[in-house]
C-alpha cells in the first residue's frame, strides 16, 4: 500500500515536471498558446499543499494567457497565484489589468488599490486605479461616434487592422487567420492559423464583396498582416512575425510595391541593426515622408513605443530614425499608429488612463516636444482591446478593431461613424423701420481664414454654415443703405447648433428713428437709459466713416412753438456732445431741434403696430384733436416726440 502510494506522488510528480519543462520551453521562444496547455497540465498534478509551485506555475499560465490575449484565461491565473502567495507582487498588478479588461471594476480596483500599498510610486497602477475608477462613467456618458460589428468583413476567426489602399475607399485590406489563410500550422502564440492579407471591394452600389486573399506574393506561410499604404496607393508596408521553434523570431516590417492589381515580392524593411527588437504596425504620415511603426529596440520610454522612420527623397534626412518621446510614449505600450482626416495620430496605449486593455487615443501635435492626447472613450472603446484604426479619406468614419465580449480573445473588425456637426448661422436683413432688402449682401470673416460674399433671399434670409469654435465678423450691406456689423463666436458644442443674426440697415435717404432716447422732464439732460442706444449709433458711425447725419430732435405740439423749438434744439446738441464725446468727429454731426414742425408721417410698417393709423398719415396738431380716443391720441404724441438721424452724405474725407 505504501510503495502504491510512493508511486503514484513519484507518476504524479514526473508527469507535472514534464509538462512544466514543455511549458517553459514553448515559453521561451514565444510559443504562448502551447505554453499555457502545458502549463495548465502540470497545474493540475500539483498538490494544493505545495503552495509554491502551484503560485509559480499558476503565474506562468496568467503570462501566457496575458500575452496571447486571453484577459479572462489570465485573470483566473493571476488570482491562483496570488491566492498560493506568488512572491511578486506584479501578479497582483497584472491580475488588476485582467480583471479591469474583463470589465469587472470593483475587483480591479480592490486589486490596483491592494498593489499600491505596496508599491505606491507604480505609475502603471496609479494609471490602472483612475481607469478603473472612470470607466464606469466613460460607458455612461458615450461620445457622438456610432460603432457597429462590420458583418462584411469579419469572418469566423480573428479580422483585425482594416486599411484603405491610399485615397480609395472602394478597397479595404485586413489581417486575417480564417482557414484560407496560407499554410497549415496553427499559430502557437494564439492557436489559430498564421493570419494573412485578405482585399476586400465595394461594386458599384457601395456594398462589400466577398473577402479574398490579396493578389501576388505577400502572404507566407508565417504571420502577415497590419499593413498600410502610401498616399498614392502604390506600396504597402506590413508587419511579418516568422516563427522558429529552437529560438525566440521578432516581427519585421517589410514592403510591397504593386502592379495593377497584384503586390510584388516583399522585400524587408532594414529599420536598425538590433536584432533583438520588434518591428510592426507600419503606418505612413499623410506627406509621404515618414514610416511610423512600433517597437521595443533600445531608447524608449518602456514597453513598446512608437517611433519614426526617414523613408522620403532627401538623401540628408535617409536613415533617421527617431522615438516620438515622452510626449507620447509612457512605460506601458503606445502602438497600432495610424492618421485622422486631419492629420491627426492616432495609436493604441495601455499605459494611459483607459477602459480596459488597448484604448484608442488622438493625439494633436501643438510644438515640437507637445501633444494634446485625449482618449476618444466610448463606444469605440471598451474594456477589451481596441486597436487598428483607419479612416476614410478626409472623414470621421472608417473601421477599428477590438476583441470586447469575445471570451477566446478574437478579434474583430467594427465600424465607426462621427456624425457630422452642423452649426448654422441664420438670419435676415431689413432696412431699419422697414422691411426686408432681397438686394441686401453679407459679408463674413472668419478667423479660420474664411473671407466670402453672399446673397440673401427673396425675403432677406440668409442661411450659412460656420464651423465650431470659429470666431466671424459679418458685415451687412446695400445700396441706399449704411452697413451694420455683427460677430459670431460659434461654440465649440457637438452636435446641431443654430445661430441667429440679423441686419437692420439705416436708410441713406429717409429719416431714421433712434429708439430709446429719454430725457429728463421738460429738459434736455439725456437719461441713462439712452446710453445703449447712443453707443449703438457710435458703432454705426465708426463702420461708416464716410457718413455725415444731421441729428434731429421732436416735439408734440403741446406748448408753445418757442418754447418748443428751443428745447429741442437743446436735445438734439444733448445726443450731438455724448456723439463728441465718444470720438465722433464734430464736423460728422449736425443738431437740429425742429420742435412741432415735422410731426411724424405714417409708415406701412407702423400700421402693423398701430391699426388706427393708415399709411401716409401725418401725425398733425388737427389729425390728433380729431380722433375721439384718448390713448390713441397719447400715442401720437409719443410718435411725434422722437430723436432721429439723416443722413446728409457719404463721401466725407472719401478723397482725401
Amino acid at each position: 500500500m505504501i510503495i502504491t502510494v510512493l508511486t503514484l506522488i513519484l507518476t504524479v510528480s514526473c508527469g507535472s515536471e514534464k509538462a512544466i519543462r514543455k511549458g517553459d520551453q514553448y515559453a521561451a521562444v514565444m510559443e504562448y498558446y502551447e505554453a499555457a496547455r502545458e502549463y495548465k497540465k502540470g497545474y493540475r498534478k500539483i498538490s494544493p499543499k505545495n503552495r509554491k509551485l502551484r503560485a509559480e506555475v499558476a503565474w506562468k499560465m496568467g503570462e501566457c494567457y496575458r500575452k496571447s490575449n486571453s484577459p479572462v484565461l489570465a485573470a483566473g491565473a493571476y488570482q491562483n497565484a496570488v491566492r498560493y502567495g506568488y512572491p511578486d507582487s506584479t501578479a497582483l498588478l497584472y491580475l488588476a489589468n485582467a480583471q479591469l479588461q474583463k470589465g469587472d471594476y470593483k475587483a480591479a480596483q480592490k486589486s490596483f488599490t491592494e498593489f499600491l500599498e505596496k508599491c505606491p510610486d507604480n505609475r502603471m497602477a496609479k494609471v490602472g486605479l483612475q481607469s478603473a475608477i472612470q470607466s464606469a462613467d466613460w460607458k455612461k456618458n458615450p461620445t457622438r461616434y456610432i460603432v457597429k460589428k462590420a458583418k462584411e468583413l469579419n469572418g469566423q476567426r480573428s479580422d483585425l487592422c482594416p486599411a484603405y489602399i491610399g485615397e480609395d475607399t472602394t478597397m479595404i485590406v485586413t489581417t486575417s487567420t480564417r482557414k484560407e489563410s496560407t499554410g497549415d500550422g496553427l499559430s502557437s502564440i494564439t492557436g489559430q492559423k498564421y493570419a494573412d492579407l485578405y482585399l476586400t471591394k465595394r461594386d458599384e452600389k457601395g456594398k462589400w464583396q466577398k473577402t479574398e486573399k490579396i493578389e501576388g506574393e505577400v502572404n507566407s506561410e508565417f504571420e502577415d498582416g497590419a499593413c498600410a499604404f502610401t498616399p498614392d496607393g502604390k506600396t504597402m508596408y506590413f508587419t511579418r512575425c516568422v516563427t522558429d521553434d529552437h529560438y525566440p523570431r521578432y516581427a519585421a516590417i517589410y514592403r510591397s510595391n504593386r502592379s495593377e492589381a497584384s503586390w510584388g515580392k516583399a522585400e524587408k524593411v532594414v529599420i536598425s541593426n538590433d536584432t533583438l527588437a520588434l518591428y510592426a504596425h507600419p503606418a505612413i504620415s499623410p506627406d509621404g515622408e515618414w514610416l511610423y511603426f512600433t517597437s521595443d529596440m533600445a531608447g524608449g520610454s518602456g514597453g513598446l513605443d512608437i517611433w519614426r522612420f526617414y523613408i522620403g527623397r532627401s538623401m540628408a534626412m535617409e536613415g533617421i530614425v527617431e522615438n516620438l518621446g515622452e510626449a507620447i510614449n509612457t512605460e506601458g505600450n503606445e502602438q497600432f499608429p495610424a492618421f485622422g482626416p486631419q492629420g491627426e495620430l492616432f495609436f493604441s496605449s495601455d499605459g494611459y488612463p483607459g477602459m480596459g486593455g488597448l484604448d484608442i487615443f488622438s493625439a494633436t501635435q501643438l510644438n515640437d516636444s507637445t501633444w494634446n492626447i485625449s482618449n476618444i472613450g466610448a463606444p469605440v472603446n471598451s474594456n477589451g482591446d481596441d486597436f487598428g484604426i483607419t479612416f476614410a479619406p478626409g472623414l470621421y468614419r472608417g473601421y477599428f478593431t477590438s476583441n470586447r465580449g469575445d471570451a477566446r480573445g478574437w478579434d474583430h473588425i467594427y465600424s465607426f461613424m462621427l456624425p457630422e456637426t452642423v452649426h448654422t448661422l441664420y438670419g435676415w436683413i431689413y432696412e431699419k423701420d422697414g422691411y426686408e432688402l432681397p438686394e441686401g449682401i453679407i459679408h463674413m470673416i472668419g478667423n479660420d481664414g474664411t473671407n466670402t460674399s453672399f446673397g440673401v433671399m427673396k425675403d432677406g434670409s440668409y442661411k450659412v454654415r460656420v464651423t465650431p469654435g470659429v470666431e466671424y465678423v459679418l458685415l451687412g450691406t446695400c445700396k441706399g443703405y449704411l452697413n451694420t456689423m455683427q460677430e459670431l463666436k460659434a461654440d465649440t458644442t457637438e452636435g446641431t447648433r443654430e445661430y441667429q443674426r440679423d441686419f437692420a440697415l439705416p436708410s441713406i435717404t429717409r429719416p431714421v428713428l433712434i429708439d430709446n432716447i429719454y430725457y429728463e422732464y421738460d429738459k434736455a439732460t439725456l437719461t441713462a437709459e439712452s446710453t445703449a442706444a447712443l453707443d449703438e449709433l457710435v458703432k454705426l458711425l465708426e463702420l461708416n466713416p464716410n457718413a455725415t447725419i444731421e441729428l434731429g430732435a421732436h416735439c408734440d405740439f403741446r406748448g408753445s412753438d418757442g418754447y418748443n423749438k428751443r428745447l429741442a434744439q437743446a436735445r438734439a446738441e444733448s445726443v450731438v456732445n455724448y456723439l463728441i464725446e465718444k470720438g465722433v468727429e464734430q464736423e460728422r454731426l449736425t443738431a437740429v431741434g425742429y420742435g412741432e414742425e415735422k410731426p411724424k408721417e405714417v409708415t406701412k410698417k407702423m400700421t402693423e403696430k398701430y391699426p388706427f393709423l393708415k399709411e401716409g398719415d401725418v401725425l398733425t396738431e388737427a389729425f390728433i384733436t380729431a380722433l375721439e380716443d384718448e390713448e390713441q391720441k397719447e400715442q401720437c404724441h409719443q410718435l411725434n416726440r422722437r430723436t432721429e438721424f439723416q443722413v446728409l452724405r457719404t463721401t466725407y474725407k472719401l478723397y482725401e
